[in-house]
């Protein structure tokens, strides 16, 4: 039996919940649909009627699926499923998605390392396992030069671990809700690296091996747009008006919006010769061991040898140069494409440290 069960809530809505109760074992869980209570105009009647149909449509589908697994919670094929097929298969899903694809599969693999290959059921993991599994990325496992895994790698790959185990809690396949009870591992403070005037004046004179690095790179610094963005951009997603000039419009690789972005002259320069609309800016350009190497190389002839520079150093020099030049955070945070300002904030550690070094030239010995 499936039913929709309703429970009132401190601030004023109603939750909708969906109570299974098959062969003696009873199952409530959040719709995380929310009715008004005190719906008293037709908008929002019309709202609390639309809520109520698809958490009954929820109910119906609930229904016919205890139906087609014989009645049973979790079908015996799902209960079978080995742990790091299911993660694996959940890797794979992330292809196409740069580092967030790398990060995932970093993460097998440590795991594969650690269970040893075993074939471990999801459904045999305990809370226990999953903090074994946490003290393991934190201080046992070791890289290939014998050392730990920083405070925001274990972080990153924990965290993937965590994200597999609840969805396979939210499909049914894992019968407890283990992640809830686990602490995740913490963040440590990264170091954005960012380039000043005089490092970007030494990379503007400095010739690369590929020269299609080295624009699509000062193009990230004078536009602030992520490398993943900057890969997938055509002529056609330059846009220009007498009114507001010259402007890119894409969707953003990692959020999936829509942006339109204004672009300076500075910016523009680099990205060379007008062509179809259809053809990528940066023909050839990808993420690879073989580009970061040549960036890399193109850094240290440029007689940058102190700061660790990535291809997103460019976004970051980007947006230091904007808040140090007075730009308010809420206009740099629409300029970066964030969709919540504490993103933005991130910054605002090296911006105090700037101001902190401005300062200093007033010292005197």
């Amino acid at each position: 039996m499936v039913t929709i069960r309703e429970r009132k809530l401190k601030n004023g809505k109603i939750s909708l919940m969906l109570d299974v109760y098959v062969n003696g074992v009873r199952e409530v869980k959040s719709l995380n649909i929310y009715l008004d209570e005190n719906a008293n105009t037709p908008t929002k009647k019309a709202q609390n009627k639309e809520k109520r149909l698809k958490a009954e449509t929820i109910c119906k589908k609930k229904e016919l699926e205890i139906i087609e697994n014989n009645h049973s919670l979790v079908s015996v094929k799902q209960s079978n499923i080995k742990f790091l097929d299911y993660f694996k298969a959940i890797k794979e899903k992330k292809r196409g998605s740069l580092g967030n694809y790398g990060n995932w599969d970093s993460a097998y693999k440590i795991l594969v390392e650690y269970f040893d290959s075993k074939d471990v059921r999801i459904n045999d993991l305990t809370d226990k396992d999953l903090n074994n599994i946490r003290d393991y990325f934190l201080s046992t496992y070791r890289t290939k030069a014998n050392k730990v895994l920083s405070q925001n790698a274990a972080s990153s790959y924990f965290n993937k671990v965590r994200i597999s185990l609840n969805q396979a809690f939210d499909e049914g396949i894992l019968k407890k809700n283990i992640v809830k009870p686990v602490k995740s591992i913490k963040p440590g403070d990264t170091t954005r690296e960012f380039l000043i005037d005089e490092e970007i004046d030494k990379l503007i004179i400095t010739d690369c091996e590929e020269p299609t690095i080295k624009n699509a790179f000062l193009f990230g610094v004078y536009s602030g747009l992520r490398f993943s963005d900057i890969i997938k951009l055509k002529w056609g997603d330059v846009r220009f008006s007498e009114k507001t000039g010259y402007s890119i419009k894409y969707q953003q690789q990692k959020t999936k919006s829509y942006e339109i972005l204004p672009i300076n002259k500075i910016a523009l320069q680099y990205l060379g010769e007008e062509k179809n609309a259809e053809e990528k800016i940066f023909k050839g350009l990808k993420y690879s061991a073989y580009n970061n190497l040549k960036l890399k190389k193109w850094i240290m002839q440029a007689g940058i040898l102190d700061k660790h520079i990535t291809f997103h150093s460019a976004r970051h020099t980007y947006a230091t140069y904007l808040l140090t030049n007075d730009v308010a955070f809420p206009v740099v945070s629409k300029m970066l494409g964030h969709k919540d300002l504490k993103t933005t904030m991130i910054y605002a550690k090296i911006i105090d440290t700037k101001k902190i070094d401005a300062v200093k030239v007033f010292d005197k010995d």
